[in-house]
Parts: C-alpha cells; structure tokens; sequence
C-alpha cells in the first residue's frame, strides 16, 4: 500500500489513500481520482503534508486496438493496481466494460479463472506485478519494447512493437493459420480415406491413387502458403529493430572529504626505453632523426 520511513525520529509514510488518511484532502483527492489521475499522499508523524497525484495517459491506439479485438469475438477487461476511479476513467476511454481494480499482483492471477469461466484467456501486461498473471493465463503476452525483463521471461509470446494494434492483428494471423490447418488435415485425411478404399477393392489401380495423392498434396501446400499471405493494418506502427532499451549505472555521490568515485590509479609499472633511433624515426628530409641529448 506504500512506504515507511524514519527521518531525525519522525515517521514518514508515502501511499495509496486509506492506507495514509486524506484528511482535508478528501475533496481534492477524489477530484483528482475521477479525473484518472493515480494519488499518493505523504504524511509525516501523523500530519498531513500533501498529495501527489500521477496520471496514465491513455495510449492513442488503445481505443482502437480493443474494438478490433471485439470485432474478432474477443471480450477485454482491465486488471489493474490503480483505485476504482482511475480505472473506471481510464477504461471508459479505452471502450473497456469489465474493470477490476486496487489489485495486487497475486490478485490478478487469482482473479483470472473466475474471469475465463472455463474458457481460454489471454493476458496482456508489461511490468513486475503482472508477471503472475502472465504466467497463470493460458497465453501470456509480454508488449517487448516497453516491458520489464522478468514479463518478457515470464510470458509466452513477447510482441517487441508498441503498437497496442499489433495485439488484434497477430490474433487475427493466429487464427487465420489455425483455419487453415485444420482445412489442410481434414483434406488429407478425406483424401486418404477415400483412396484407401478404392485401392483395397481394386477400383482404382496403384499409379492412379498416387497420382490422385500427390496431386492432393500439392493443394495442401498451396493452401498451407495463404498463411503466410499478411496484411499490416493502415497506420499501425512497425515494430523496432531492439528493443531500445538503455542501461545506465548509476555512482553514490562521495561524501565531504572523500576522493570521487574514479577508479584508482594504477601502479606505474617500469619501462625499457631504446637509445637507439628507430628506422621510422626520419626528419622531412628524410634523414633518420638524431636521438636527444643532455648537456652538461
């Protein structure tokens, strides 16, 4: 629900309303919840300092993304960690109907089969808290390019575009290529059926049914190449080459009186010089140079 810390005695506590009291802040935090932004309040000893308040800026595509996903059959809600008004603002944005919010990470994958019903589900996520979810759904899919490592590990599929639309199309490739499988075994198993008789009664001779079988299997092919036939949405983002992603190391600042946080000098170990000019050694003239000399 937040953090707890002491400072020169005092407690300080940073969190969700409920957890630290809103006091005179009611209003206000309320306001700022209907208005999708997430609030966290800091207290310090029991007293009030103030409220901070973050908002999660729709993506532009979301919208559109979860009506193609409706036009395919598919139902989408929305689990989330975020307070009953953010989520409900955020999710009438997105055109999402089921919402569940102020959930924890084991939430989520507790809540997912009572969602499902029986049916395959899919979950969608990017960050820690939805690693369990990710992996407790029947298809766990990671968004690559803006997700934490441990959901990309945990998930089954992990889609490097951040284009939420790449969700409905790939569903709809998958689905696409599973029609057209079971097209391709039901074909070859009718064919098969319906030679094997033949040939045993003697209708037909050998050369006619292989003729009949090859030929059988050159349209399965064909057909089995349609799957790769896709068409990228107008508009829809392509996926990056990485995932773009950037590790900084971060260095505790020295303290007062201490050297930098450089790393040492190393010891200077000896060295053999030559006395001797170098053959590449040569003045313009092209005269080899003359070594220096100490006077005196």
């Amino acid at each position: 629900h937040g953090l707890t810390g002491v400072r020169d005695g005092v407690e300080l506590r940073l969190g969700r309303p409920g957890w630290v009291d809103a006091g005179p802040l009611a209003e206000d935090v309320a306001r700022l919840q209907d208005h999708g932004a997430t609030v966290v309040l800091l207290e310090r000893g029991g007293t009030l300092l103030g409220a901070l308040a973050v908002r999660d800026e729709l993506r532009p595509e979301a919208a559109d993304a979860v009506r193609r996903m409706r036009a395919l059959g598919i139902e989408v809600a929305m689990l989330t960690g975020d307070n009953h008004r953010t989520a409900a603002t955020l999710a009438e944005q997105a055109g999402i109907d089921v919402v569940h919010a102020e959930l924890r990470p084991e939430d989520k994958a507790r809540l997912l089969p009572e969602i499902a019903r029986g049916r395959r589900i899919a979950m969608v996520g990017d960050g820690v808290n939805d690693a369990p979810a990710l992996a407790t759904a029947d298809i766990g899919i990671a968004m690559g390019a803006m997700g934490t490592d441990i959901a990309i590990e945990t998930a089954d599929v992990a889609l490097m575009g951040e284009d939420l639309r790449h969700l409905p199309q790939n569903l709809a490739h998958a689905r696409n290529a599973r029609t057209i499988m079971l097209q391709n075994v039901g074909f070859s198993l009718l064919i098969i059926g319906t030679l094997i008789p033949l040939a045993a009664f003697g209708v037909l001779g050998l050369a006619t049914v292989v003729v009949i079988h090859e030929a059988a299997e050159v349209l399965v092919i064909l057909n089995a190449v349609r799957a790769a036939r896709t068409r990228t949405m107008p508009g829809l983002t392509p996926a990056p080459a990485t995932s773009g992603r950037h590790h900084i190391t971060i260095e505790p600042a020295p303290e007062p009186g201490e050297p930098c946080c450089a790393p040492a000098p190393r010891p200077a170990t000896p060295h053999k010089v030559a006395t001797g000019p170098s053959p590449l050694d040569t003045d313009p003239g092209g005269a080899p140079a003359q070594p220096p000399h100490q006077s005196g």
